[in-house]
């Protein structure tokens, strides 16, 4: 784990580097679950397609499996919208000043809570960003003004989302893909109550042909 000061207090993140030691830097932002092995394990198997990742841990350490506790931790991390925004930010920093990123505008992965966060990012850092990847978070954004290329993974059937808003999202710099007979988690194989094995092939495909695009 590497770490950064945000708010002036260290916090933590999980760094994973390319074979060759230097790639283009991908912020990967978790889900409302905090910064569990499975986030870290896409962060490795994202180092292996040659990006620079890292990946904040926006939940100060807290981690649970459980969803009623993981919406009490959004709900402290709502009350604390600008202290998590300034932790983002400063890791969106740590990432672009570190030796082994060799590009100029990075991108974002964000995952549920960590889809909303891209966005945040996206938003008040308008130039630090040229690919936004959201897995099943933000339904109905308006990506219009943003300067990055936007990909969006949406759930069919996703009672946490509004499927039928992130149909009718459009902007001249959106990929959209909907996944029939998806719910929310489809691509977290550690959610076998919702983990879809095609999709989340299909997903990642789609993903990495689109940030390597």
């Amino acid at each position: 784990m590497e770490t950064f000061e945000a708010n002036g207090k260290q916090h933590s993140g999980y760094l994973a580097l390319p074979a060759s030691g230097k790639g283009p830097g991908l912020l990967l932002l978790h889900a409302w679950w905090g910064l569990t092995d499975l986030f870290k394990e896409l962060a490795d198997k994202l180092a292996a397609e040659g990006f620079v990742v890292f990946a904040p841990d926006l939940m100060n350490g807290a981690q649970t499996a459980d969803i009623t506790e993981a919406e009490r931790q959004v709900q402290a991390a709502e009350a604390d919208f600008a202290a998590v925004t300034a932790v983002a930010e400063a890791a969106t920093g740590y990432l672009q000043q570190h030796p082994a990123n060799t590009a100029s505008k990075l991108a974002s992965l964000g995952f549920s809570f960590g889809a909303a966060y891209a966005l945040v990012l996206d938003e008040a850092l308008p130039d630090a960003f040229g690919k936004v990847v959201l897995f099943y978070g933000m339904a109905g954004a308006d990506v219009n003004k943003s300067k990055a290329q936007v990909l969006g993974h949406f759930a069919e059937n996703d009672p946490f989302e509004d499927t039928e808003a992130a149909r009718k999202m459009s902007a001249p710099n959106l990929e959209l893909h909907i996944y029939p007979g998806t719910g929310h988690w489809f691509f977290e194989e550690n959610r076998p109550d919702a983990y879809n094995a095609e999709a989340a092939k299909l997903a990642w495909e789609r993903t990495l042909a689109f940030l390597k695009g």
